[in-house]
């Protein structure tokens, strides 16, 4: 026996491959979510168009809604197909075209139970949104409402915006200057690294909306000569001692994250310790700092509502007013849709950030 036939007689034969998974399971689920989906939304339709009183515009985006509801019956029948192709192929032993088919299949009923679930949701929603009579429509999304209280709410709103822009302007300076003095080296800069560090635990402690009484109310009588100073900057410099606590972790996360090598070059090449930090490591430090920074400047703007707390007239304050003239909440839900539409897009903008600081990294 030669070693050719040996070998030969060794080797085991290969399995026989597995036929493709079925996909008429997964199509079905498909149809039958597609199915509920469709009927929710037209339930939803018909009960925007009642509390509407049949009105052309709300009867016009019942039936957009109905029509998108439709579009996850498409992929199902492409499942359905794949699946019928996949028996066939099997039929004829052809496994490899089988298993793409299958593949196909079973991405196409995802795709189809992914946006009958989205429309399940979207028409759950609508459908509590007009339960009772539009009981829900009614106490929070009321147009006579919004357009009665629109103009003082947006001036209002504007108290929100600059009062953010200038106490973001403040937290940048304080809070680098704060992350600094924890990193100051030697037994010279013990103390300032000890205030820096009590001052950034008592604040990231105690909650805004404390800090803000705290400043508003017990400044004035702590210092009468600052009676007559504007309620809204104290405000201001509640919200500056609060975040410029969070922000000097941030920066000195970022100082951190810089190789000391760079430091000691900095130094081996003469400069002071104040020109290694305003040369070489702040300047990294603050690109990498920057979508967090972002995430904090977002917490801010948000967080400027609390000055409602001491008697501000920003636009929480505002809307609470209208709220008990009108006895209906749709006034707050337009401050919450002034809020949703500044922050979006801070959020998007810093999400944009880190994926490119992400990519950059990578080398893409």
């Amino acid at each position: 026996m030669t070693v050719s036939d040996l070998v030969s007689e060794e080797v085991q034969p290969s399995p026989t491959p597995s036929p493709p998974r079925p996909v008429a399971g997964l199509a079905v689920t498909g149809l039958l979510l597609s199915l509920v989906g469709i009927a929710m939304m037209v339930g939803a339709a018909i009960r925007l168009r009642d509390y509407n009183s049949g009105g052309i515009v709300s009867t016009v985006v019942g039936a957009a809604f109905v029509v998108a509801s439709l579009y996850p019956l498409w992929p199902t029948f492409l499942s359905f197909g794949a699946s019928r192709e996949r028996a066939t192929l099997l039929r004829d032993d052809r496994l490899v075209p089988a298993r793409r088919s299958a593949a196909a299949g079973r991405e196409e009923a995802q795709i189809a139970m992914g946006y009958a679930a989205a429309a399940i949701i979207v028409a759950g929603l609508l459908l509590m949104a007009f339960a009772n009579a539009g009981g829900i429509a009614h106490t929070f999304f009321t147009s006579s409402a919004w357009r009665a209280s629109f103009p003082e709410m947006i001036r209002a709103f504007w108290i929100n915006i600059w009062v953010a822009a200038v106490a973001q302007v403040l937290v940048l300076v304080f809070g680098l200057l704060l992350a600094i003095m924890r990193m100051l080296p030697g037994r010279a800069g013990a103390p300032l690294r000890l205030i820096a560090l009590v001052y950034c635990d008592i604040f990231r402690a105690i909650p805004a909306i404390v800090t803000i009484l705290l400043i508003v109310f017990g400044t004035p009588l702590a210092f009468p000569t600052t009676s007559n100073w504007p309620t809204v900057w104290l405000g201001i410099l509640a919200l500056t001692m609060t975040y410029s606590a969070y922000v000097a972790e941030v920066y000195r996360a970022g100082l951190a994250s810089i190789h000391p090598s760079q430091g000691a070059a900095a130094r081996s090449l003469g400069l002071s310790y104040t020109q290694t930090l305003r040369t070489v490591l702040v300047p990294q430090a603050v690109r990498r700092v920057i979508p967090p920074l972002l995430n904090d400047f977002i917490s801010l703007q948000k967080d400027t509502a609390l000055l409602s707390t001491a008697a501000i007239a920003e636009v929480v304050l505002t809307s609470t007013l209208w709220q008990a003239q009108l006895f209906n909440l749709s006034p707050v839900t337009l401050a919450a849709a002034f809020f949703i539409i500044i922050t979006i897009p801070q959020a998007r903008f810093a999400d944009y950030l880190i994926d490119r600081d992400a990519a950059r990294r990578a080398g893409k």
